[in-house]
């Protein structure tokens, strides 16, 4: 389906997680004035409902926007909550686009109830279980896209398969950097493993967005996000190469990319090594309970 060059994106509808604030809502509000209907995943209510309102007001004033944006709400830490939003989202019309861009970093080890370390599970297992869940959907609306936001933490990553949830060591940049790896190594083998489907994947480091992001981390990561927000790109900013991953024609059939400013980067040696994204596919499958 294919809307105007003032609305490219009218009747296509795309899935944003972690809608509520920063990049996720920008590029909501964004994809909105494009035409596309957005459905916005969010943990908290209220800040969901407020971003909503915002999403809305871009769908009204744009013309030739089709559907009304509207909002699901989930906390990304919880297989079980995961498994219920893909079942609501199945039953949408379609799905051409699927934004995976919550995503968190913590101070302390925590561990989520499904005794996952917390960062590995909502960085990584829950995009990881999301788009396996919604693949039918994808498929079957294709042409579509999968559009995962990583980092360029991922350069600063020390994966160890054997202790993804830092039992061993916990750091909290270290902990985050692996499961921005683990987005650009899932991104990989799910673009191997959709050839032909008609559905592409790509990842994207949007750039360091002054943002709630990091209200979490350790005293002296809010410390240093609040001392230099005003260096720091705005969220609309860091949406940019996310939305153009979710809509320009240029990119509708290049898959398996690492972009960075909306042009492909090559990642690093780790985040190129395609027998650990199988290694770390099979992994995830087991522990989120998905057949390989």
């Amino acid at each position: 389906m294919t809307g105007s060059s003032a609305t490219p994106m009218a009747g296509r509808v795309c899935v944003v997680t972690g809608a509520s604030s920063g990049i996720g809502k920008a590029t909501s509000v964004a994809l909105a004035g494009l035409g596309a209907t957005v459905v916005l995943v969010c943990r908290d209510q209220s800040r969901g409902e407020a971003a909503l309102t915002d999403v809305a007001a871009a769908a009204a004033s744009t013309t030739g926007s089709e559907g009304q944006p509207s909002l699901e709400l989930a906390d990304l830490s919880s297989m079980e909550q995961i498994r219920a939003l893909a079942a609501k989202l199945a039953q949408l019309p379609r799905l051409d686009v699927l934004i995976n861009n919550a995503g968190l970093v913590v101070a302390r080890r925590q561990l989520t109830a499904d005794k996952f370390e917390l960062t590995l599970a909502v960085n990584h297992l829950a995009p990881f279980l999301l788009t396996n869940l919604l693949r039918p959907k994808l498929e079957a609306s294709a042409p579509a896209r999968v559009v995962t936001v990583s980092s360029i933490a991922h350069r600063a990553a020390v994966p160890r398969l054997d202790d993804l949830h830092s039992e061993r060591r916990y750091l909290a940049m270290l902990a985050y950097a692996n499961s921005k790896l683990a987005n650009v190594l899932f991104t990989r083998e799910l673009a191997r493993r959709l050839d032909g489907s008609g559905v592409t994947a790509n990842c994207l480091h949007p750039g360091t967005v002054h943002s709630r992001f990091g209200h979490t981390g350790a005293l002296w990561l809010r410390l240093g996000l609040a001392i230099g927000g005003g260096m720091l790109r705005t969220p609309e900013s860091g949406a940019r190469t996310v939305v153009y991953l979710a809509s320009a024609p240029e990119v509708a059939e290049q898959t398996g990319g690492y972009y960075v400013s909306a042009r492909l980067r090559k990642p690093s040696r780790r985040a190129r090594d395609d027998q650990l994204a199988r290694e770390l596919w099979a992994i995830s499958a087991r522990l989120t309970g998905l057949a390989i």
